[in-house]
């Protein structure tokens, strides 16, 4: 599939509607969509562009926190910071099975690194959650915005243990059992993603074939 990459924390300009694409990817970042960047206003109008033209919007933790903010959500810290591998729990609804397809109604282990949330905007359904944070994901239409790292592979869990380190450890020393050390982290890696991988290729099944 042909894709480009903008790179909007190296001040790349952010396309003003999606005529151009069939669909559009948020990843992920250390910011809050809450702060006074310029570019996350900017985002979250092409959001609302994308989804009124019906060009699916997919996003991932901070993606994910940009398009419920933009589909009239709102982002706020979570009880807990969630870092490390968690379980989810995929929904049984309609909508979870459309994204989730036999993995609706149950749960598996995904990666995190987050401290705040997202509301459920208008219209969406809630269709994964976990023991530490209430809304995980939630679609509308051919849209889905995604709280937890499906995307993970090893040299980048490996990058962000090694430049997380000090947020790993504060987190611990405050007593958040939500947080795992480096080295739970990048145990059994190989046997923790191909199992994330299978839940991911699902989704990302389900996404593409609405583009």
């Amino acid at each position: 599939m042909p894709w480009r990459l903008f790179c909007v924390d190296e001040d790349e300009s952010i396309p003003v509607n999606p005529d151009a694409f069939s669909g559009l990817v948020f990843m992920g970042g250390p910011m809050s969509v809450n702060d006074t960047l310029p570019w996350i206003d900017q985002e979250c109008a092409l959001i609302r562009a994308a989804v009124d033209q019906d060009v699916p919007v997919i996003g991932h933790c901070l993606g994910g926190q940009l398009i419920a903010k933009a589909l009239g959500g709102v982002v706020t810290r979570n009880p807990v910071k969630e870092i490390g591998w968690g379980e989810v729990v995929v929904s049984d609804n309609e909508v979870a099975r459309r994204w989730f397809g036999d993995f609706a109604g149950h749960s598996f282990l995904s990666f995190h690194w987050h401290g705040e949330t997202f509301s459920i905007p208008p219209g969406a359904t809630c269709i994964l959650s976990s023991a530490h944070c209430r809304h995980q994901a939630f679609a509308l239409g051919p849209h889905l915005a995604m709280q937890c790292h499906v995307e993970m592979v090893e040299d980048m869990i490996a990058h962000w243990c090694e430049t997380g380190a000090h947020e790993i450890n504060a987190s611990i020393a405050k007593g958040m059992i939500s947080v795992q050390p480096s080295e739970e982290m990048q145990s059994d890696l190989a046997s923790k993603l191909a199992a994330m991988h299978k839940v991911a290729d699902c989704i990302y099944s389900c996404w593409i074939e609405m583009l």
